[in-house]
């Protein structure tokens, strides 16, 4: 069976490519946190909630008797972007990479990612034991 045709490992994929573009653009943060002139990057926030709305609207629920429960078509709205925040300081060279900060990150970064393997691996796991290994 290929696990990379069904739309829950796709989205697991995109966000364990995600987290490792993210840690390369957190690693030369960190290696260039004295030169001067440098603006600490991070990646735009993957908005995973809104892919996942994309192939939910790809399959819509029709009834065939009146009987049956309707979609709504109602997104939910609880969820929105958050604007980064800004580093607090500022070195005499003009370079605004805070070490710590960008650790912080590194490791929110890698805790993010290692729950997608871990999810990964349950769900493998539900499908091997659902097939009958």
């Amino acid at each position: 069976m290929d696990f990379s045709d069904i739309t829950l490992f796709k989205m697991m994929k995109a966000k364990m490519t995600y987290h490792a573009e993210r840690q390369d653009v957190l690693s030369r943060n960190v290696a260039n946190i004295d030169t001067p002139g440098y603006k600490p990057e991070d990646l735009k926030d993957l908005d995973f909630h809104r892919l996942a709305m994309i192939e939910a609207n790809r399959l819509r629920v029709r009834a065939t008797n009146p009987h049956h429960i309707t979609d709504t078509g109602q997104e939910n709205k609880n969820f929105r972007s958050e604007k980064m925040r800004k580093t607090y300081e500022t070195t005499p060279v003009k370079n605004s990479v805070v070490l710590e900060e960008q650790m912080m990150n590194v490791a929110e970064n890698q805790m993010e990612y290692q729950k997608v393997t871990n999810l990964y691996a349950k769900v493998t796991g539900l499908f091997k034991t659902a097939i009958g290994n």
